[in-house]
């Protein structure tokens, strides 16, 4: 066996690597993750991690197969491409995949663990072998956890260990997202972040443990230096705005997003693909958009959008992504017209983009006084519904049952069906990102109880929207008029001024929010 005996990183190895001791991957961060594979393999492996850190899981994959290429024999190299395939923020994994990779370093895990040089290694082996090993997902995604806690707890010096264990605590939150599993997370990772503040792994860890309306003030200091650390990944760029959107930090969110976007679309060029127009970052991008009044620009992510999904066969992600682009577009501009962009034969055989769709499309009719469309279109959504019983599908179907009934002339039993509705989504846990029910209830709520001229009740069901989605201005006009009409001008001026912030770079402002702000502003 030859000697390759926990190899630390000198400035000997290569471009990209630090003398102090970590790796600092031209923009991707800077790690220190010691092992024993041979010196020519160092840059690769270390920018895989660095890689899978921030999710750019492709690049991570080609980055260890580039190290196993040069180490053959190098186990952590399979254990880091293995792990590509899991992804545990969003539930997902592919095992199949994972379990090749890992026959390719050898075919038992007796053999593999064979090829580990160190015992340190060999627990990372093991913990994956758990991780993608036999049983339900559940199961395996709370052995694995096991498995990294006690890593963890016997190399309490190994940073990597520590972010690993903190990735899987968030993991396990199979329900969504619970504070508890959230915060002790956090509680991990902080340590990482305050020896290592351009550890990618523990800022990132750190955004997602934060990412909520409550909690969103402590992710700011990672939020500030993640996108400095790593320029390289899009996904670095995008990911600080997971908490400027819980903050309603609207140009932030808009300023992350672009420089998400070009990051991407310029990978993808070299990689000889077209820009991702129905994507994460072109959607958090046109709500961003949206939220700053810059309606022109997010009709353009939306036309491009479109453009995409007419122009040959499209993932189910990009329909989702489109239906979603479209709803958010047709909701928070009023523009009811705007809602026959799209037909939903565009997207077939996506339950949830189809239902959106018919939803959007539906309010909108009801909007313009067209009652038969979404009378129609009301069963279609029901029977989608059975193939995708999510809340959010559910309180959609709610929200168009009340929109119904109110053109009907029964706004009492309107009213009652949205307060369900309503209720029904606080009970939801927070969600990251622009609101998961494309109008929420309790903006739906405040609406028509301001239409029904109960303006001290719609200023309560506003402030509740707000609660849950901060400074979305959809939600801060309807507060600002409630306030006005149940005679609270203090509320309603400090709404009427946050607008006016907000709409800063706008397309137009609305001559309401100049009247009201210079009126209110009047002695």
């Amino acid at each position: 066996m030859r000697c390759r005996f926990l190899i630390l990183l000198l400035a000997v190895v290569g471009p990209g690597v630090s003398a102090s001791g970590g790796a600092l991957a031209a923009g991707l961060g800077r790690i220190r993750f010691e092992n024993s594979g041979a010196l020519e393999a160092q840059e690769p492996f270390l920018r895989g991690v660095l890689l899978l850190h921030s999710f750019e899981y492709e690049d991570a994959a080609g980055a260890f197969q580039e190290a196993q290429g040069l180490d053959p024999d190098f186990a952590l190299a399979y254990w880091g491409e293995a792990m590509t395939h899991n992804h545990p923020i969003w539930q997902e994994q592919d095992r199949a995949a994972a379990r090749a990779v890992l026959e390719r370093l050898a075919p038992t895990p007796e053999e593999r663990l064979a090829k580990a040089l160190t015992e340190r290694e060999r627990e990372y082996l093991r913990a994956v072998e758990i991780l993608f090993g036999e049983g339900e997902k559940k199961s395996r995604d709370f052995a694995y956890l096991g498995a990294m806690r006690r890593l963890h707890a016997r190399y309490p010096e190994d940073p990597e260990a520590a972010a690993f264990h903190a990735l899987a605590t968030l993991g396990t939150a199979h329900e969504g997202r619970d504070f508890a599993t959230y915060m002790r997370a956090a509680g991990i990772v902080e340590e990482v972040f305050r020896q290592n503040p351009e550890h990618p792994g523990a800022v990132h860890y750190l955004i997602h443990s934060y990412d909520d309306p409550i909690h969103a003030p402590l992710g700011l200091r990672a939020a500030r230096v993640y996108s400095k650390i790593a320029p390289r990944a899009a996904h670095a760029q995008h990911m600080t705005s997971h908490i400027f959107v819980a903050l309603g930090m609207w140009d932030e969110v808009v300023a992350a997003n672009q420089t998400a976007r070009d990051v991407q679309d310029a990978r993808r060029a070299e990689l000889g693909r077209p820009p991702n127009a129905c994507g994460h970052y072109a959607s958090w991008l046109e709500y961003g958009y949206l939220q700053q009044g810059r309606f022109e620009e997010a009709a353009g992510l939306l036309a491009a959008c479109h453009e995409r999904i007419r122009s040959g066969p499209a993932s189910e992600d990009e329909k989702w992504y489109f239906a979603r682009m479209r709803a958010r577009y047709v909701l928070d501009t009023g523009d009811w017209e705007a809602a026959a962009l799209a037909m939903e034969g565009d997207l077939s055989g996506a339950v949830t983009a189809q239902h959106t769709a018919r939803f959007t499309t539906a309010l909108a009719a009801l909007q313009r006084g067209d009652r038969e469309i979404a009378v129609r279109l009301a069963p279609e959504m029901a029977a989608l519904r059975q193939q995708d019983d999510s809340t959010g599908l559910e309180i959609g179907g709610r929200e168009l049952e009340a929109m119904l009934l109110l053109a009907e002339g029964e706004p009492a039993r309107a009213v009652e069906v949205l307060q369900r509705a309503a209720e029904q989504e606080a009970a939801m846990p927070f969600a990251f990102g622009p609101p998961p029910v494309v109008k929420p209830s309790w903006e739906l709520l405040g609406e028509v109880l301001l239409e029904l001229e109960r303006p001290q009740e719609a200023q309560a069901a506003f402030e509740a929207a707000l609660a849950r989605a901060p400074r979305r201005t959809a939600s801060l006009l309807g507060l600002a008029r409630a306030a006005a009409a149940a005679g609270d001008l203090v509320s309603a001026g400090e709404a009427y001024g946050s607008l006016r912030e907000i709409w800063h770079r706008a397309d137009r402002i609305p001559d309401e929010i100049r009247r009201e702000t210079e009126k209110l502003a009047s002695p």
